[in-house]
């Protein structure tokens, strides 16, 4: 079950790429993830282009994460049951054909809020599918010294492509129209697919169970282990709270900033570098303040970043925040990611990491949602700053409630 052409241990945070299989679907990943990205500045600014509701604006970016919540634990079972590699292929095709419909309809011109929608959520349920055994994939790619770094460099590349795939995005949409943004996602499944097809890891075949009982087996773990227990409830607060920026970001940037599709790519494209810059050092970081001051400071500094994009109508100032928030969103869910994985027993490992995921992107749906509603009840402004309490609360109240696994609490990766 080890990788390719194992190098020898390095404390480097670029020692993974020294793994032939891990370049390979590394490279492919970002392709992917860029496509992913392109569509979805396409998705929320022509839902704005076709409603005038912040709901359903808000709802596009929830609709991406409700199939997570709600298919999370089954994605999780099917990943521990079957080879995961052939998994993650199912859901790569399947995000490829959705993206294609999608692409046919909105250059037929018969595209609608409610077809948005459901689009969203076809995608959103080809990534519930297939995130726990991408995720659980990367004990095959490198070796367990390197698997922090291995996490941290993927979490680079999909801000990579958050940095720039809103800003191409952007640019695309303003010279083209949406559907041209939608084919350029469905033909980068491609890459990733033809990398999948060719890698062949050495894998003990999986022992299958029972649907349910597998679920049954993951669900028992995550309540019954302490430290695993406060990693999710970090992640659900966290996700509720953060998720209110991204949501309503297509809202503030045509009703406060004035803007077109390119400023919403620009803005997009901050929270992506800020994202790639904290991804570079949040290692170091961690091992520095440790994981639950970390996670602490960084729901701070994304409240505060909240401040002038509640208060200001300015471009520089929101761009500026943008960064700040994307640096502080990458540093939590990394930390989250790494003490999940360092603590799940591989036997389960795909359900544990669909568990972590229900858990914390359920949270951003409910979140979408309910500061969509509060938008439109009272005002934008009014909502991001609600989220900026909530978030400025959990920094305070949780170290208590819900602190952070020390270093060594329920490891079970050495």
């Amino acid at each position: 079950m080890s990788p390719d052409a194992p190098p020898a241990p390095s404390s480097s945070p670029l020692a993974p790429f020294r793994y032939p299989a891990f370049r390979a679907i590394w490279g492919a990943n970002l392709a992917s993830n860029m496509g992913s990205m392109i569509q979805s500045v396409g998705a929320a600014w022509l839902m704005t282009e076709i409603t005038n509701s912040h709901l359903l604006i808000a709802l596009v970016q929830a609709g991406a994460t409700i199939p997570i919540l709600l298919l999370g634990v089954f994605a999780g079972a099917i990943a521990d049951n079957f080879d995961r590699r052939r998994v993650m292929l199912a859901a790569q095709t399947a995000m490829l054909l959705v993206s294609a419909a999608l692409t046919v309809t909105t250059w037929l011109d018969a595209i609608t809020p409610m077809l948005l929608l459901f689009f969203t959520l076809a995608v959103g349920c080809g990534t519930a599918l297939n995130g726990p055994a991408w995720q659980a994939s990367v004990r095959l790619q490198v070796g367990p010294q390197d698997l922090p770094q291995a996490i941290a460099l993927n979490t680079i590349a999909f801000n990579l492509a958050r940095s720039v795939g809103p800003a191409l995005g952007g640019l695309l949409i303003s010279l083209t129209g949406p559907a041209p943004a939608f084919a350029l996602n469905a033909l980068s499944y491609v890459a990733l697919i033809v990398v999948l097809l060719r890698w062949h890891p050495e894998v003990t075949p999986p022992k299958r169970t029972p649907m349910l009982a597998a679920i049954a087996t993951g669900l028992r773990f995550c309540v019954q282990s302490d430290p695993v227990r406060r990693i999710l409830i970090r992640g659900f607060v966290f996700g509720f709270g953060a998720i209110g920026f991204q949501a309503l970001l297509p809202s503030l940037v045509r009703d406060r900033l004035h803007g077109t599709e390119t400023i919403y790519g620009l803005c997009l494209g901050a929270f992506g570098i800020g994202s790639i810059f904290a991804a570079l050092w949040v290692s170091r970081i961690r091992r520095r303040l440790g994981p639950d001051r970390l996670v602490s400071v960084a729901a701070l500094v994304f409240a505060a970043a909240m401040l002038p994009v509640a208060l200001t109508q300015a471009l520089w100032p929101t761009l500026a925040a943008a960064f700040v928030a994307g640096a502080a969103w990458v540093s939590t869910l990394t930390t989250l990611n790494v003490a999940m994985q360092l603590r799940s027993p591989e036997a389960i490992l795909g359900r544990c990491l669909s568990i972590y995921q229900a858990v914390t992107f359920g949270a951003m749906a409910l979140g979408a949602w309910l500061f969509g509603m509060a938008a439109d009840i009272w005002s934008l402004p009014a909502s991001i700053l609600i989220s900026a309490g909530w978030l400025l609360l959990s920094a305070i109240v949780l170290p208590f409630l819900a602190p952070m696994p020390t270093r060594e609490e329920g490891r079970v990766i050495r």
